[in-house]
């Protein structure tokens, strides 16, 4: 497993993924999208359980409300403690936003579209005007 980006944003990986030819990686799980303005980054603990369940929810999150306009970049904490440790990471997943401003971490499960969305100040497109519900701040 390895933090990566996808080649189309021009990044190069941080790290060589080990050659494990049936095991999942990184690489499969996530990829970014040349971004548009949202910059985030996810820090899982390995290919666990809750760590796929994680990326699949981001991912989805992600294409659902910021197709195009977004930049994905997945850590594993345990191959890269440096950059986790950099980023002041306690538990995992963890997921930034970087940008745009302000700087937004959400800890935990990522399976609640609604609080992953709310947590990281994004809206759905369906909800500009806000509703009675979830009123826009």
């Amino acid at each position: 497993m390895t933090a990566t980006r996808h080649p189309s944003s021009g990044v190069d990986c941080l790290g060589p993924a080990p050659i494990q030819p049936e095991s999942p990686r990184i690489d499969d799980a996530a990829y970014s999208k040349p971004s548009g303005g949202h910059v985030l980054t996810l820090y899982v603990a390995s290919l666990t359980p809750r760590s796929v369940a994680a990326i699949r929810s981001v991912k989805d999150v992600c294409e659902r409300h910021l197709q195009g306009r977004y930049d994905l970049e997945v850590i594993d904490i345990y191959e890269h403690p440096t950059l986790a440790r950099s980023e002041q990471i306690v538990a995992a997943p963890t997921l930034i936003k970087k940008l745009p401003l302000p700087l937004r971490r959400l800890i935990g499960d990522m399976a609640d579209e609604h609080r992953v969305l709310v947590g990281l100040d994004l809206r759905p497109k369906d909800e500009v005007g806000g509703t009675p519900d979830h009123p826009l701040d």
